[in-house]
């Protein structure tokens, strides 16, 4: 496997008593590219994604990131390697504005006379660049995030990520709940993303949203990954099939019928 990877993941093993919710799962991440990770629930998505976030810490299996050897010791080290994941919750402060959303942990300060204060002025010039970025309308920069739309609370948790420079950014079913309008916002917020060299994993359950962004496809099953797909050389029903296990019981009949008797 070429070091030239973003993120590789090798023989990643991951229990949870006598539970085995990862079983020597590979994945891999390219510079620039959008990977679509797929799979029924309880396939081991989010144990997948929590491991790379740096939330769980795998039993087995080597992570590397730009081919070096890596051990996130939680999600804190990620972000500090890089690695962003924007959770389905989001984890943004309702009732604090866009600006300090976007800083929240990282905030800019200056000092007066010795004592330093926030630079609100800076940190809200550069919240505005980067939602300019991202194509992201908001009514006010001041506006607290509890009174934002869906996509807008996204833009804001990319606009974090994109702050503290992330290359690698993992977000878990963005578009869920969104009416449409938001749904394509969001999915142009991921083009924007792979046009400047961001590399994105895109964990979702609608097969349509992943096929308009994604350059390829990783599928887990059971905690296996049981495919790994190039978008523009598979189809929607090949996809469904490795989800709900169809193709493997396909494969495992088709290498039946030509065993020899």
């Amino acid at each position: 496997m070429p070091d030239t990877l973003k993120i590789s993941m090798q023989g990643i093993v991951k229990r949870f008593g006598g539970v085995v919710a990862l079983d020597s799962v590979d994945f891999e991440l390219r510079p620039g590219e959008v990977m679509a990770l797929v799979g029924d629930n309880g396939a081991g998505k989010s144990t997948l994604v929590k491991t790379l976030a740096g939330a769980h810490t795998p039993d087995e299996g080597v992570m590397k990131l730009n081919g070096e050897r890596v051990r996130f010791t939680s999600p804190q080290d990620a972000w500090n390697r890089g690695v962003a994941t924007i959770f389905q919750e989001l984890a943004l402060a309702g009732k604090m504005t866009i600006a300090d959303n976007i800083f929240l942990g990282r905030e800019v300060t200056r000092k007066v006379a010795g004592i330093a204060f926030l630079d609100r002025r800076a940190m809200r010039r550069r919240s505005k660049e980067l939602l300019k970025e991202l194509d992201v309308v908001v009514p006010d920069i001041h506006t607290w995030v509890e009174h934002l739309s869906g996509g807008q609370r996204q833009g804001v948790a990319i606009a974090r990520a994109l702050n503290i420079d992330a290359d690698v950014i993992v977000m878990d079913e963005p578009t869920a709940a969104l009416a449409v309008a938001e749904v394509r916002k969001v999915l142009e917020f991921i083009k924007t993303l792979r046009r400047q060299g961001k590399s994105v994993v895109l964990i979702s359950h609608n097969v349509q949203d992943v096929f308009e962004v994604s350059d390829r496809i990783t599928v887990l099953r059971r905690g296996r990954r049981i495919g790994l797909l190039e978008t523009d050389k598979t189809t929607p029903e090949e996809v469904v099939g490795y989800i709900t296990g169809a193709a493997e019981t396909k494969s495992r009949r088709a290498v039946a019928q030509e065993t020899p008797a």
